[in-house]
């Protein structure tokens, strides 16, 4: 497990949530999905271009040192310098000191999920480097202090209405509780940021290994400003954002903007290959490319949770799943969320982290239905539990023994019948005592982990049982 920096743990992505998080995010993330499904509904090839995509991805990762070289010699041809970080702590350092060899003093950001894993925003406000997020969304979850609740929605879970109360009392503007003045405040707000700024940084949705190019793309026109006004932009990119080729880029970003947030294509799709040519007006004068692997490596080494990796981060999965919509994006505890956080998380940071992610879904099945590269979720998730439990030769079981034992007989009382019956006749008049109107409130140890939080439903039998006791009552139609 590579290292992670002290303000990056399980847990830290609690605090700011709004008591209406559950209705906010679960209308958000079901409009998104509307859209989306009318989108796919218009290609009559996306269960064509699912397979495409999912077999374009898999190649990618089983080539992965190959593309990989092929984009460092491609970014260096291009002038550009590439560094590779084998972990959290590695990546900051080198943005770090590439800020301090040229004396930056501000750095304007394009959302990045990379970043946000490495934890680079401290790190550089540590060193005295001022570091403003620049998409709308990342803007305002920086001003309320807290990470993103959605990998592409970061503010998904606030109301126009909070965001009003937050300008108001953050810039010292009118802003009223509309949304299209929210956005002509923020753009005022940062426009002079932008020009100021001696850095920008941005991360990628893809890479092009053919011309070494990174690829970003975005609705606000930030991405552009921030690596192109700056004479210095550092992009720090994920391992497995390689691509092979243009045409694979082009399948990718055609599945990537329908999943995403239910367009075609995004307002603004940009590739940008090395710094400025010395015949150029526009971009970067220096550029320098962060290939971060921070635990990659690892997840690459194993061929069930490999498939991880080939994650495009639409979002699609978290907008369909329908326990990230009733609790929202903090419950998962990192800055990733959903259904892609409870398998990326555990690989990165370690089951012994986060051992209760794996356990953060009920197997629907729902965002294995609607990936555009069609991870198997449910298939890692299954094995994931499994190294929680067991351990495997990647990682020591996470749970302590007793409670191992416990998952065991667990397994017995459900996976034999007669015990599963005995069970449901017995535990109503053993639990009895403990219940209060078809609720129980405390449960003993371990299980008062859940009693802490919410109420457990009283055990009132099985459902075969029930037919039996109401089958002269029913009518049938």
């Amino acid at each position: 497990m590579s290292s992670q920096p002290d303000y990056i743990h399980f847990g830290a992505y609690t605090d700011s949530t709004p008591s209406n998080i559950a209705q906010a995010v679960g209308s958000a993330a079901s409009r998104v999905m509307g859209n989306r499904n009318l989108r796919v509904a218009e290609l009559e090839d996306w269960e064509t271009m699912r397979n495409a995509a999912c077999n374009l991805r898999n190649h990618t990762l089983l080539n992965l040192d190959y593309y990989l070289n092929l984009v460092d010699q491609q970014v260096t041809k291009a002038g550009g310098h590439v560094h590779w970080a084998k972990d959290a702590e590695e990546a900051r350092q080198i943005v770090i000191k590439i800020a301090q060899e040229h004396q930056v003093k501000t750095a304007v950001k394009v959302k990045s999920m990379a970043t946000e894993e490495i934890g680079l925003n401290a790190a550089m406000q540590e060193q005295g480097i001022q570091t403003l997020e620049t998409d709308l969304g990342e803007y305002i979850i920086q001003m309320a202090g807290c990470g993103p609740s959605h990998i592409i929605i970061p503010a998904i879970h606030m109301k126009k209405e909070e965001i009003a109360d937050l300008f108001k009392k953050n810039l010292g503007v009118d802003a009223p509780d509309e949304a299209t003045q929210l956005t002509a405040t923020a753009r005022e707000q940062l426009r002079t940021q932008f020009l100021k700024a001696d850095m920008g940084i941005s991360g990628a949705n893809f890479l092009i290994a053919e011309s070494g190019t990174l690829v970003i793309v975005s609705n606000e026109g930030n991405g552009r400003m921030c690596t192109t006004l700056p004479d210095l932009h550092v992009a720090v990119v994920g391992i497995d954002k390689v691509v092979p080729d243009w045409e694979s880029a082009g399948l990718l970003l055609r599945m990537l903007a329908r999943s995403a947030t239910g367009q075609k294509i995004t307002a603004y799709n940009s590739f940008i290959t090395g710094p400025r040519r010395e015949d150029g007006e526009f971009g970067a004068k220096e550029f320098h490319l962060v290939l971060l692997d921070n635990g990659r490596s690892q997840i690459l080494a194993d061929p069930i949770g490999r498939e991880t990796l080939k994650c495009i981060r639409c979002g699609c999965c978290l907008n369909v799943c329908p326990v990230y919509k009733n609790v929202g994006g903090f419950a998962y505890g990192w800055f990733i969320s959903g259904p892609i956080g409870a398998i990326f998380t555990p690989q990165i940071l370690g089951t012994q982290a986060a051992a209760e992610l794996p356990f953060a879904s009920s197997l629907c099945g729902a965002c294995v239905d609607v990936c555009p590269v069609k991870v198997p979720f449910t298939q890692i998730l299954l094995h994931l539990r499994k190294r929680v439990v067991d351990g495997d030769e990647f990682a020591q079981p996470a749970l302590s023994l007793p409670a191992r034992n416990a998952a065991k007989i667990g397994r017995l009382a459900f996976g034999v019948n007669w015990i599963y019956r005995f069970g449901t006749r017995i535990l109503p008049v053993v639990t009895a005592p403990l219940s209060k109107k078809g609720w129980i409130e405390k449960l003993p140890a371990p299980f008062n982990r859940w009693t802490r939080v919410r109420p457990f439903p009283a055990f009132i039998g099985s459902f075969r049982s029930w037919w039996h006791k109401n089958e002269k009552t029913r009518k049938v139609d």
